[in-house]
């Protein structure tokens, strides 16, 4: 089984630009969506968990990225979820094999889930994150402190 991709969407430079500033919309008390129609005007209030993703959304369109919408118990290829993680597929591989990233075999294909590799990026951002702490703590110290 392939990526099944719910939607895949980008805009034109023209729509970029003449797109209006995006207002903030996590944190709002209420987010509605006018949608006009055949000259029908419809309210959508977004509940509370949509509004963080439309604002993603948005904002990656607006930045000229191309967006995909996938379920996140999708199944992709290791190859796939190499383009996600920025490595290679064997790299991708080799993490599946070390137990690092959970699989599953489809006769003689790996197959990951798509929740499972966005779990393995968070974790080697805030690895990275740390990483990063510790390396201007020590940079403090050798500068400031003399050591």
């Amino acid at each position: 089984m392939t990526t099944r991709v719910l939607h895949y969407a980008g805009l034109p430079v023209r729509e970029r630009e003449s797109a209006d500033a995006l207002p903030p919309l996590v944190g709002a008390d209420q987010v509605e969506l006018r949608v006009r129609q055949d000259g029908r005007e419809h309210v959508l209030i977004l509940p509370e968990g949509a509004v963080r993703a439309v604002s993603t959304l948005l904002t990656s369109l607006i930045e000229g990225e191309r967006v995909a919408v996938l379920a996140d118990d999708q199944e992709l290829t290791p190859a796939e979820a190499a383009e996600i993680l920025g490595m290679s597929r064997p790299m991708v591989v080799l993490r599946m094999d070390r137990g690092d990233l959970p699989f599953r075999m489809v006769g003689s294909h790996r197959r990951v889930r798509l929740a499972d590799v966005l779990k393995l990026q968070a974790a080697g951002e805030a690895r990275q994150k740390a990483l990063d702490a510790l390396a201007a703590d020590t940079e403090d110290l050798i500068c400031h402190h003399e050591l």
